[in-house]
């Protein structure tokens, strides 16, 4: 069984920084891409930036330049620092992974229970 972790949500008020952090953990062969996504109310799920295992990263628009996405192969972990937050940044953040366990030799997807962000303004 493979679980995402993630942590450091809160409130925060416009312009200031937040790091979010996740790990994964359990039997686990290899991951790929891992990444963050984002869900407001009302609205859909949407990707946020991810990372591959090589540090390859890509970033939705409204983020580029005040996000960054690092990643921790050997500790299986993967942060986002999200510096000069807007009121639209407000939103639950799940933690997403590309999986091998080790009994597969498939990947699937893991995603984490989520940590809420809010951007007061």
């Amino acid at each position: 069984q493979v679980q995402l972790v993630e942590s450091g949500g809160g409130l925060v008020q416009t312009g200031r920084s937040l790091r979010l952090s996740c790990a994964a953990s359990g039997y686990i062969f290899s991951i790929k891409a891992m990444g963050w996504y984002r869900q407001a109310p009302g609205k859909q799920r949407e990707l946020v930036a991810a990372i591959t295992s090589g540090g390859s990263s890509n970033y939705a628009d409204s983020v580029k330049d005040r996000f960054t996405i690092s990643r921790d192969n050997a500790k299986n972990t993967v942060n986002l620092q999200m510096n000069s937050l807007k009121p639209e940044d407000t939103a639950v953040y799940y933690c997403h992974a590309d999986v091998r366990d080790r009994w597969s030799e498939t990947f699937r997807e893991y995603w984490g229970r989520g940590t809420q962000v809010t951007v007061s303004s």
